[in-house]
Formats: structure tokens, C-alpha cells, sequence
């Protein structure tokens, strides 16, 4: 619903006074559903991108990913879509993310980008909803984006924060990934260990939010929780110094949306999903992960398995 341009710019070392020299590493299309869907056809799997574009910069965004053969499907809306700034300094190995707000959207817009997603999606097993809503848009929107998924007869796996999280939640997902920050705010508290994730995703799965429930611990790994009991998904140790966490949730989800398509059960879906995410770490600013990495990183995921309660 708010994707960006994404601007990749390497600086030797990050000053505080005169002028940084940047080199520019990449001008790509990005955003959470347009990363997922890449993240998609890079393991091997379909998937069609569903996104707004506004304005100059909204044409550059569909230049950039007919250039890249990512199938996709645009809204027109009136706002120009955003830009987004991922600065990696060299010297430092650091990378910082930097993203502004993203176009305000009316409500006919809206509910255009609903009637692109049901066109769009017949005869689809599985959905993903991923980043936050654009300004304009009702808290409850990617809750109206369930209920059409559950129409159509597909499986919704959904990605995002704040009021468009709990919007969703009310009418109930597939599958809800979370990140750490994600999961404090739905559970009030800190998360930082497995306990504290099986005590989140015990809490959707029981309020019936969510069908699987995916919870990410940071460098731990995940824990991913069905009707069957919690899974905890130990992340592998990295072959390489981490570089940015920029993508590894959206590679993560991609992993995930793209074995639960080919028929593998959610915690084996997730055990890749962590894999991939790891070796997302390993490469700079919003760079796409090797698929040989994580497929190399998958064996090295441990899997302990609690029933519920």
C-alpha cells in the first residue's frame, strides 16, 4: 500500500561536518509486498505484485520493476510515492535505513487497491499484506483485505504494526508474523526471549487473531506457534559479519508464503523463512539475500518442539 524507491548510497566513513561523498549502489523498487513478492520468485515460487504509484516517482517504481520482470499490477493514486534512503558506511560496516512517510490516500483509492487485489488474486492459494498503511487509509483495511482473501477461498499471511495490525486482528488471519517491537505492543510488555514469544503467539492463537502465529526474537530466532503446540527455530550461526537487517523480515515472510504454497508444513516453512532472514543479514542496504546462503544456513537451524500449554 506504501511502497518506495529504494536508494542505495555507500559512504567510506559518516561525517558530521562538510560534504559526505556518496557512491550510489542501487536504485531499486522496494516496500514490503514488492520484497515479498521478489523474495518469492527468487526461491523458486509465482507471485504478482499488488502496489499503489503515484506522481514522477511512482512511474520510475513501475520503470524499475519492469526492468526487473517482477510481475506487477499498479493503482494509480494522486500522492507521489516516497522515497526511501539506505546509507552504508564502510568503514564502520553500518547501515542506516531511512524512510519517510509514505502518500496520503482517499478513500475511493482505497477501495480501487481492493478491487485490484480481488481481480488480481483469483485462483491464488495464499496472500501476503505486508508494510504499513499510507495516511487516509482506515485502521481496519487490512482486516477488508481479509475478509475478501477469505472470499476468494485463499489463506491471508499478513506483515505490518501499529493501529493496521490490530485492525486486521480483529477479523482474523492465516498466518502473523511479528517482529519483536511488533509483538510488545500487542502484548504490553518486553519480548526478548522464546518464553516471551510463545506467551504472544499463545494469546492470538487463543483469541482466534490468527491461525499460526510467527514470532521473530531478534538474533535468537523465532518461535512458531499452531493449534499443535510452539515450535522454537534457533537462527544459524552467520558465515560472515552482519552487514543489515534491512529486508530480513521481508525475506523471511517470502521463505514462509513460498513452502506453505508448495505444501510444507508452517514450522518447516518458518525454519527456511529463518534461514533466509540470516542470510538477508549478510548483505548490505536493501541488497536481495543469496539463495545459496540460505539454503546452505537451513540445515544449521535447530528446531525444539513444547505443546501448548
Amino acid at each position: 500500500m506504501s511502497p518506495t524507491v529504494d536508494l542505495a548510497w555507500e559512504v567510506g566513513r559518516l561525517e558530521d561536518v562538510g560534504k559526505n561523498r556518496a557512491r550510489v549502489r542501487s536504485v531499486t523498487a522496494g516496500g514490503g509486498g514488492i520484497n515479498v513478492a521478489r523474495g518469492v520468485v527468487r526461491l523458486g515460487g509465482r507471485a504478482v505484485a499488488v502496489h499503489t504509484a503515484g506522481g514522477e516517482v511512482g512511474r520510475r517504481l513501475n520503470r524499475l520493476l519492469d526492468e526487473e520482470g517482477v510481475h506487477h499490477v499498479a493503482v494509480g493514486i494522486t500522492d507521489e510515492t516516497r522515497e526511501a534512503l539506505v546509507l552504508f558506511e564502510t568503514a564502520a560496516r553500518h547501515a542506516y535505513h531511512i524512510v519517510p512517510s509514505g502518500p496520503h490516500l482517499e478513500r475511493r483509492e482505497g477501495l480501487q487497491c481492493l478491487d485490484a487485489l480481488e481481480r488480481t488474486m483469483g485462483g491464488c492459494r495464499y496472500v501476503v499484506a505486508s508494510g504499513s498503511l499510507p495516511g487516509g487509509m482506515p485502521a481496519d483495511f487490512y482486516g477488508a483485505v481479509a475478509r475478501r482473501v477469505r472470499e476468494c477461498g485463499a489463506r491471508l499471511i499478513l506483515d505490518t504494526s501499529g493501529p493496521a495490525l490490530r485492525g486486521a486482528l480483529a477479523e482474523g488471519v492465516h498466518l502473523l508474523r511479528c517482529n519483536r517491537t511488533e509483538a510488545e505492543s500487542l502484548a504490553g510488555r518486553v519480548v526478548r526471549s522464546f518464553e516471551d514469544a510463545r506467551a504472544v503467539n499463545a494469546y492470538l492463537l487463543t483469541s482466534g487473531s490468527a491461525e499460526v502465529a510467527v514470532t521473530t526474537v531478534g538474533a535468537l530466532g523465532a518461535v512458531c506457534s499452531t493449534g499443535h503446540g510452539h515450535t522454537e527455530l534457533h537462527a544459524p550461526p552467520l558465515p560472515g559479519e552482519p552487514l543489515s537487517d534491512a529486508g530480513a523480515g521481508d525475506g523471511m515472510v517470502a521463505a514462509i508464503a513460498t513452502r506453505l504454497a508448495a505444501g510444507d508444513d508452517p514450522v518447516g516453512a518458518v525454519a527456511l523463512g529463518v534461514a533466509v532472514a540470516a542470510a538477508s543479514m549478510l548483505t548490505p542496504s536493501t541488497e536481495p539475500f543469496d539463495r545459496d546462503v540460505a539454503q546452505a544456513l537451513r540445515p544449521e537451524v535447530r528446531v525444539g518442539f513444547r505443546t501448548r500449554g
